[in-house]
């Protein structure tokens, strides 16, 4: 024991080189045909869109020929939108509208979820079923009836009439979106706050709404974007500038005569108003992540 004691050096110890970590069995390199699956997809989304900012970035004889990069480009379309009276009318009523409608939702939203998630019901999983089956509901069914019960109640036309509709469809999507989200939230959160005194609603608010805030933001982006987008009862229920969201707007776009195609202000319309959306995305795409993470794993 001595002798292996005296043979040891004086000094400090000298310091573990690291190995090299290791690869995972998860962080495998994809395979080179993954990656030319992603490409494709990626390119399946993106062309249309970039054909889009092309085209608006034309004008006159130019529009008519299909080339890939436009030869003299041109942002008097887009001046020609901006400038345009019912457009920007029409671009206010849409916020107005996608604005209020997704507000109005996740209020409603929120407590009708919080209900389902944590009451004992019976047939709960039916209750759900119907709620998500009306989101499915075509629109065109209603369309003409609320045009008939619009008109004699005083309500076509009108951004009122216009959000109650919307709702329709808003509300049972983020019913069904927000449910999946509460019932990730751990009960015994709540049986403290009820320990320390707060109230059902108090518990609600300040203890399960902070947590919930990853799945708001998601239905909240999926609601604005289903209400931004629709077009059938837009243009059913509207017949005056005031009251028409952008994409009826859009339509109705007319060039300066009868035989020229206003296909260049169309264009650059719909890349004006595509363009909040992508940013809406782009700004919030990690809680749109880390919200649909928290509604599809359990733990």
């Amino acid at each position: 024991m001595t002798t292996l004691l005296a043979e040891r050096p004086a000094g400090p110890a000298p310091a573990k080189s690291r190995a090299p970590r290791r690869r995972l069995r998860g962080e495998a390199k994809l395979h080179p045909l993954t990656w030319l699956f992603v490409v494709a997809v990626m390119g399946f989304s993106l062309v249309p869109f970039y054909w889009l900012v092309n085209t608006s970035l034309k004008k006159g004889a130019s529009l008519g020929q299909g080339e890939i990069f436009p030869g003299e480009p041109t942002l008097e379309n887009y001046l020609s939108v901006l400038q345009n009276a019912e457009f920007l009318l029409a671009l206010r009523n849409s916020v107005i509208i996608a604005v209020v409608t997704t507000t109005l939702a996740l209020v409603f939203a929120s407590f009708a979820a919080y209900a389902l998630a944590r009451l004992r019901m019976r047939r709960k999983a039916l209750i759900l079923t119907l709620v998500l089956s009306v989101t499915t509901f075509p629109a065109i069914a209603i369309a003409a009836p609320m045009f008939a019960i619009w008109r004699d109640i005083g309500l076509y036309d009108t951004l009122l009439g216009l959000i109650i509709p919307k709702m329709t469809f808003a509300l049972p999507l983020a019913i069904y979106t927000l449910t999946s989200f509460f019932k990730e939230i751990p009960r015994e959160l709540e049986e403290s706050a009820y320990m320390d005194g707060a109230s059902p609603f108090q518990a609600f608010h300040k203890v399960i709404l902070p947590l919930a805030v990853p799945g708001l933001a998601t239905t909240a982006i999926l609601v604005f974007i289903s209400v931004w987008n629709e077009f059938l009862l837009a243009v059913t229920l509207t017949t005056s500038p005031e009251a028409r969201p952008v994409p009826v707007a859009i339509a109705f776009f007319s060039g300066a005569s009868e035989f020229d195609q206003p296909l260049g202000t169309i264009s650059a319309a719909s890349v004006l108003i595509t363009l909040p959306l992508v940013i809406l995305v782009l700004v919030c795409q990690k809680r749109i992540v880390s919200g649909m993470t928290a509604g599809a794993v359990k733990g």
